[in-house]
């Protein structure tokens, strides 16, 4: 269960981990509400927050059957995670030199990191059955996030400790420190995902594209879709977690913004999301290993139930000290509800075409991404107040356990389902 590409997969989660918590999470929204967008109305801030990050989203929903349709036909996973990760890793480094009030170029390069981002997990999602077995999906999807979550926490924890004291670090101000935040996290981004480069085998397809690629995308997208009619247990999997996931990616890119809006300071929501995620690393991964023992959807069902307490709580929230606790119950399942998922989603579908599969799995949480946030841009035109933003999100986490509850945890079989 242990080797090394299990560990070479698992540490792209801590290279790209990297991005998702200190740019997604952290660095982009306080940057984008203080410095791009100085002197904005807040819930004009929020609003672009919300349409770049469904935008982003829109435009993988778009891209991911075309990525998956040349990685199955191809072979060509790792070239392509390879040239998306360093796509997005350039362009969150470039980010570091977008001048004060320029938010429409924040916004930009923010688009082309986070497509870079999303899209190259099409790729490494589905490299998950060239590195173990069925039966440790679980443990192994966990693993990752649970690295994901150290790694983010270990290179946020550098950014904090040079934002409490910038001239220990040759910086006059807290906003050169951000700045080369960005930086660091495009290299850490790019390094570190060498290890799956290099130890990762790769299974090669026979099967060929005839015609154009884009064409051909669609008609695999077509013929997918088809495919996943034959298999009922997915159909309905699928839905309930487009659902849940939308709420659970909307609380992710939500909370920086949400406890600025609230009055709480920089250096409150920065160390709040930092001990956060040094909680969820070894939370996730014993949801790795509940999810092996007892089955993924416990730990799935146990998530939901805590983002529905918490989002609920949250309306009520007056203090930076409740900022804090909710930050740190909802780091304890984060990773844990998108681990099981992933390995959930690995032992229903059938095996022989990961690529198409995941390649479609993955537009679909990008289409979830662009499900909570234009409830979020709705929310924020039609309301000054920001905790109307949380009561969108009720319906999500509640229909999608709801359906949950009729998936089936077995191997995918066709028709018959």
């Amino acid at each position: 269960m242990f080797d090394k590409k299990v560990l070479a997969w698992a540490f792209y989660d801590w290279a790209n981990s990297a991005f998702a918590l200190s740019v997604l999470a952290v660095l982009f929204p306080l940057f984008l509400g203080s410095y791009w967008s100085a002197g904005d109305p807040g819930a004009e801030v929020t609003a672009r927050l919300a349409w770049i990050t469904a935008a982003s989203s829109a435009v993988v929903c778009i891209i991911a059957p075309v990525f998956g349709t040349i990685a199955d036909a191809g072979g060509y996973r790792k070239r392509f995670l390879f040239l998306l990760a360093t796509t997005g890793a350039v362009a969150t480094a470039v980010l570091a030199g977008v001048d004060r009030g320029d938010w429409p170029l924040a916004l930009a390069l923010y688009l082309v990191a986070s497509v870079g981002f999303y899209s190259s997990t099409v790729f490494y999602d589905s490299l998950i059955i060239d590195v173990t077995e069925p039966r440790y999906y679980s443990f192994v999807s966990s693993l990752g996030f649970s690295l994901g979550y150290l790694g983010g926490a270990v290179l946020l924890a550098l950014h904090v400790w040079m934002l409490l004291s910038p001239e220990k670090f040759g910086f006059s101000t807290a906003d050169e420190v951000i700045r080369f935040a960005f930086v660091t996290v495009g290299l850490w981004w790019a390094v570190f995902m060498l290890p799956l480069m290099i130890f990762v085998p790769e299974q090669h397809s026979r099967v060929e594209v005839v015609g154009g690629v884009v064409r051909a995308a669609y008609r695999e997208l077509k013929t997918t879709i088809l495919k996943l009619g034959q298999y009922r247990n997915v159909v309905i999997f699928l839905i309930a977690y487009w659902l849940y996931i939308g709420g659970v990616f909307t609380v992710i890119f939500m909370a920086v913004n949400y406890g600025q809006r609230l009055g709480f300071s920089q250096q409150d929501l920065v160390t709040a999301l930092l001990i956060t995620n040094f909680a969820g690393f070894p939370a996730t991964l014993l949801y790795g290993i509940a999810g092996h023992r007892w089955g993924p959807k416990r730990g799935i069902y146990f998530a939901l139930v805590v983002y529905i307490v918490m989002s609920s709580w949250a309306i009520f929230m007056v203090d930076v000290r409740q900022f804090y606790i909710m930050a740190i119950v909802i780091g304890c399942v984060q990773g844990g509800v998108q681990g099981l998922s992933r390995s959930l989603y690995a032992t229903l579908i059938p095996p022989d075409a990961p690529g198409e599969f995941f390649g479609f799995y993955n537009m679909l949480t990008k289409f979830a991404h662009v499900l909570g946030p234009i409830l979020v841009g709705i929310a924020a035109t039609l309301s000054d107040d920001p905790k109307w933003v949380l009561l969108t999100l009720m319906p999500l986490f509640i229909s999608g356990g709801m359906l949950l509850a009729v998936v089936r945890e077995k191997q995918a079989t066709r028709v018959t389902e």
